[in-house]
Order: structure tokens, then C-alpha cells, then sequence
């Protein structure tokens, strides 16, 4: 359940990479430790939001870095 919790949380966290980071990423590791237990449904649909989460804020990351180096940013 948690793992869906931080999934959803992830999908605005994504915004902010120093938040979206470590959030998609505990989720994911919920979701994969959730796999073995009863919920396996909301399990595995955490897991799937906490990768697009982890997606997003790893691309945001990516284009924030590359405006700040190239001096684009401002």
C-alpha cells in the first residue's frame, strides 16, 4: 500500500528531482518487497507508477543539468 501511496506522490514529485528521486525510489522497493505478500495487485501498481515516476524525474534531472551547464536556464 505504500508503495502505491509513493507511486501517486511520485507522479507531482517529478517536479522536483531532489524530492521526486528518493521518493520513486523507496516506492519501488516497497512495491517489489510487497510482490510477496497478499496484495500483489496493488503491489505491482505501485512498482509501475514508481518506475514512471522515476522516469520523469530522472529526465527532468537530465534537461536541468544540461540547461545549467550549457547557461540556458535563465
Amino acid at each position: 500500500m505504500g508503495s502505491l501511496v509513493l507511486g501517486i506522490l511520485g507522479l507531482f514529485g517529478w517536479i522536483l528531482p531532489i524530492i521526486g528521486l528518493p521518493m520513486t525510489i523507496v516506492g519501488l522497493t516497497l512495491g517489489i518487497k510487497g510482490l510477496s505478500g497478499t496484495d500483489r495487485g496493488i503491489s505491482i501498481a505501485g512498482i509501475v507508477l514508481n518506475i514512471i515516476g522515476l522516469v520523469l524525474t530522472i529526465i527532468n534531472a537530465a534537461i536541468g543539468a544540461y540547461l545549467g551547464a550549457t547557461g540556458q536556464l535563465f
